[in-house]
């Protein structure tokens, strides 16, 4: 084992640590010479686009590296030799011992909490029987019966409600934020004294990941009398950085750029790229809406509501759970109206049925949508299948919505194939090519499929295939959530251009209050269900009547 390094005091240090693909002339570095450190009881926050090697460098320290990756260098760790007489040792060097014992050292000394809970916790046991499951691994002499009260005291000290109810509970019965904090709970089973959060609050509002954070925050107090736990938070997030972090490193392409404190970093920044990566707020560049312009799209009174959970009988008419509660607005041409609100709000369920593809689901639609001077509901398939070309989406993972068996320009030129059959190879090819450089991308993507691309990339494919069939009206739900802040600031750019440039009008779900203040005329706040404030979105967000609406403004720093 390698001897220790002069004068180590932090809890975890990266020393001339590198990560790389490939070999010879194909080796390609995807963590080059990083060198840097994160103390007991501090907060240190990993930011930079995607591919800059933030994740890599998280999970290096549990040896969980992708396969093929080389890793070189040494990440020093000074942890706890045992765990029941709590003897401090020498640091030591991660990359040098034997996975054999960097497996003890898994979730018993350095725990992680993953960015998609859904995907990290398993669906075939409850929340409760996992947690015990990690509680087992730091005390395996503990009782059962001591094990479900520990686990149930984990899942109250991250405040779900009714711990002793959820214990029994699967993952798919809790919300994002409930799974989220289950997934806390488990990391902490075992007294960390170094916890890695990557991406953790992603998925979640914005009022859902200040209090993720502020959990965070009060365990990492509580843990002073263990020892004291450190923190790596990784995002994209730099508002939640300026909040929650005491330190900030920067990273691009592999490379540390800056580090240092938050505050210092943030205003005063030293490096180029961490000025450009401050800067990319959204900027708000919209056009007015014409005085006499004609509305596109229009509810009246639009309620949804599913089947309830409790049991009907012949006498008994069977309950109905509402998601959407008389919703009415209208959208003209050239405008933006933002849909905001918690989960579970209706934002998507509002969205849905605008698109009209809640029919032939066990949801009843009452009220009235009206597509450029239509019926929505009173039009026959064939009728809505014609009017759909005028009324398109952009959904909020483009990976997700892109065919993986289709290239470019069978995916961009799929909606020609519906809406305008009669069109020859040649027109089609150019009407493609014309729509790829309205986006910004050349004639070399027509031959690629959706996993050659970055994530702002396969956002612009998706955009195009929209735009091909010269729509009037576009939902965009959630459109950047799943982008860095640079590139969402590039694509919120190309939409508002393209919004100009054609009249659209755009229908904005998003839980991203930035995103909204940036790109919205008006704003539309949901609560449950029902619209609680509607209003011009700067009057909106000066002046809220309603305290849900401070308080998420407020969560978001936009007040």
């Amino acid at each position: 084992m390698s001897a220790s390094p002069k004068s180590f005091n932090p809890l975890l240090r990266y020393e001339d640590f590198s990560i790389s693909f490939g070999s010879g002339r194909r080796e390609k570095f995807a963590v080059h010479h990083l060198d840097l450190e994160i103390g007991v009881g501090e907060r240190l926050a990993l930011v930079g686009e995607s591919g800059s090697g933030k994740t890599l460098t998280a999970l290096a320290p549990l040896r969980l590296e992708p396969e093929g990756a080389k890793v070189s260098g040494r990440i020093w760790w000074s942890g706890k030799e045992d765990l029941h007489q709590q003897a401090a040792r020498a640091p030591v060097d991660l990359l040098a011992m034997p996975i054999q014992e960097i497996r003890q050292i898994r979730g018993r000394e350095i725990a992680m909490v993953f960015q998609e809970p859904m995907t990290a916790l398993n669906p075939l046991f409850t929340i409760g029987n996992q947690i015990i499951e990690a509680v087992q691994v730091y005390q395996p002499l503990i009782s059962k019966g001591d094990c479900m009260a520990v686990a149930i005291d984990l899942l109250r000290k991250t405040g779900i409600p009714e711990p002793e109810n959820r214990f029994y509970s699967y993952p798919h019965q809790l919300s994002g934020g409930q799974r989220q904090r289950a997934m806390i709970a488990m990391a902490l089973a075992c007294k960390p004294r170094l916890l890695i959060a990557d991406e953790p609050t992603t998925a979640l509002d914005v009022s859902l990941r200040l209090q993720i954070l502020d959990l965070l925050k009060e365990l990492q107090e509580e843990a002073k009398d263990e020892g004291g736990m450190g923190i790596l938070l990784i995002t994209h997030d730099l508002n939640l950085v300026k909040h929650f972090a005491h330190r900030v490193a920067v990273l691009n392409q592999g490379n540390l750029m800056e580090a240092g404190i938050t505050k210092q970093v943030f205003e005063r920044p030293e490096d180029p790229y961490t000025r450009a990566l401050v800067n990319s707020q959204p900027l708000r560049q919209l056009a007015p809406v014409m005085p006499l312009a004609p509305v596109l799209l229009k509810t009246d009174n639009l309620s949804v509501s599913y089947p309830s959970a409790e049991s009907s009988s012949w006498f008994k008419k069977q309950a109905r759970h509402s998601v959407l509660r008389k919703v009415s607005f209208a959208l003209k041409q050239g405008q933006t109206i933002g849909v905001i609100g918690e989960s579970g709000s209706g934002k998507t369920t509002l969205g849905m049925a605008v698109l009209g593809l809640l029919g032939d689901s066990a949801a009843e639609v009452t009220g009235e949508v009206d597509v450029l001077g239509n019926d929505w509901q009173q039009l026959q398939s064939a009728q809505r299948r014609a009017l759909r070309a005028s009324l398109q989406v952009i959904f909020q993972d483009p990976f997700g919505s892109l065919s993986p068996r289709m290239n470019v320009m069978q995916i961009i030129a799929e909606g020609l194939d519906v809406h305008f059959p009669n069109l020859s190879a040649a027109e089609r090819e150019s009407r493609v090519l014309d729509m790829l450089r309205e986006v910004g991308m050349d004639r070399t993507a027509l031959t690629r499929y959706p996993h050659e691309f970055s994530g702002g990339q396969r956002q612009r494919i998706a955009i195009a295939r929209a735009l091909i069939l010269r729509p009037q009206i576009l939902v965009l739900d959630e459109p950047t959530s799943a982008l860095d802040v640079s590139i969402q600031k590039q694509v919120l750019a190309l939409l508002s251009e393209l919004q100009k440039k054609y009249n659209l009008a755009y229908l904005m779900i998003s839980h991203d209050l930035a995103v909204i203040r940036a790109m919205s005329h008006e704003v539309m706040v949901l609560k449950g269900g029902k619209v609680v404030e509607f209003g011009d979105t700067e009057s909106l967000i000066q002046n809220p009547r309603q305290m849900y609406t401070k308080e998420l403004f407020e969560a978001a720093d936009l007040t």
